[in-house]
């Protein structure tokens, strides 16, 4: 323990430090409790708006969201002509207290949170909502045939069969960003998110396949109702872009390489790694298939411009050596810094 000198330093005396009291320590983590908690929902908050643009401006005007609440609303939109933004809340509601009895907290404040947002800001972007811009008509543009309720986009006008390509490809992207970014910061979106969670509980389905049967349901059924197949096809390219996207958005691009390395000699290899590129190494017991030999698994993460370097290290200590690389989206320890957010299933 660190002591210091006080008052009583004529007399020799070493007291220990004062210490910061429980007041003080409770304050602290409130500060940064508060700091994460505005940087979370900062974060929700970006990534709704991106989700409102793409549905609003590109994938309900051409009638090609990739299936979810935002498909079931563009069908009862041609139905009823109550706009899309108002059929997400009516739905996500109900969808949400069902999630909430039936799942339990996974869906928590910050998913309530995403996906009020989502819906929200669908309605804030309607593009009819930008009519206060001096170019709102060489900008928004009604794209519906004449005598159909009018369906406005942002940008496109229509009278190109590229514009529907255009739409699906911008409109993809932004959503799957949005998602993303909302995932990233731990919130959620519901719609389908729900529907899949119960599924799972109840049958026992994979995730994965939980939100293919869901969304494929939603989107042939939707393709039936509008009278037009070919935004079947559009609706899997567009659900096929975003979930990449979000997952890009969400995890980030591969920063990192991991590593597994088998040798007889991966003393020398260590070492080696140690030297030159400063990475620490694990080793596994292995034995060679055939011979039954002992043979070291070297398992090290190294980032992608020192792959060259490890390679080189690997092919002049050991030529015979086996090496497989994959890609490795987050990594906690010396010399990495993780970059993404755990999602608390515990909600909150």
């Amino acid at each position: 323990m660190l002591f210091s000198r006080q008052a009583g330093r004529s007399r020799g005396v070493l007291r220990p430090p004062a210490a910061a009291g429980p007041g003080v320590e409770e304050k602290m983590r409130l500060g940064r409790y508060m700091d994460e908690t505005i940087k979370e929902y900062s974060g929700i908050l970006l990534g709704a708006i991106l989700f409102g643009i793409a549905y609003s401006w590109f994938l309900f005007p051409f009638r090609i969201s990739p299936g979810g609440v935002g498909g079931i609303a563009q069908v009862l939109y041609r139905l009823t002509g109550v706009t899309e933004s108002l059929w997400l809340f009516a739905f996500n509601i109900p969808l949400f207290a069902i999630g909430w009895k039936f799942v339990g907290r996974q869906f928590g404040l910050r998913s309530f949170v995403g996906t009020m947002l989502a819906n929200a800001m669908c309605w804030v972007f309607k593009p009819s909502h930008l009519s206060f811009l001096p170019d709102y008509e060489t900008i928004v543009h009604n794209i519906a045939p004449e005598g159909h309720l009018p369906r406005l986009a942002v940008f496109l006008d229509g009278s190109s069969p590229t514009d529907i390509l255009l739409a699906s490809l911008a409109g993809s992207t932004i959503l799957g960003l949005g998602l993303g970014i909302i995932f990233r910061f731990r919130g959620s979106t519901g719609g389908t998110d729900i529907p899949v969670a119960v599924l799972r509980k109840y049958t026992g389905v994979s995730i994965s396949t939980g939100y293919w049967m869901v969304e494929s349901i939603i989107i042939v059924a939707a393709g039936a109702a509008l009278g037009n197949p070919t935004l079947v096809i559009w609706a899997y390219l567009n659900l096929f872009l975003s979930t990449r996207m979000t997952d890009l958005a969400a995890e980030g691009m591969p920063y990192v390489k991991a590593v597994m390395i088998i040798t007889s000699k991966g003393d020398r290899i260590r070492d080696a790694i140690y030297e030159q590129l400063d990475r620490g190494v694990t080793f596994l017991k292995a034995e060679g298939g055939s011979g039954r030999r002992p043979k070291d698994a070297v398992y090290v993460c190294v980032h992608q411009r020192q792959v060259r370097a490890l390679a080189a290290i690997v092919r002049s200590v050991d030529p015979h050596a086996f090496v497989v690389l994959h890609d490795a989206y987050d990594v906690m320890g010396y010399g990495f810094r993780r970059r993404t957010l755990d999602y608390d299933e515990n909600g909150g």
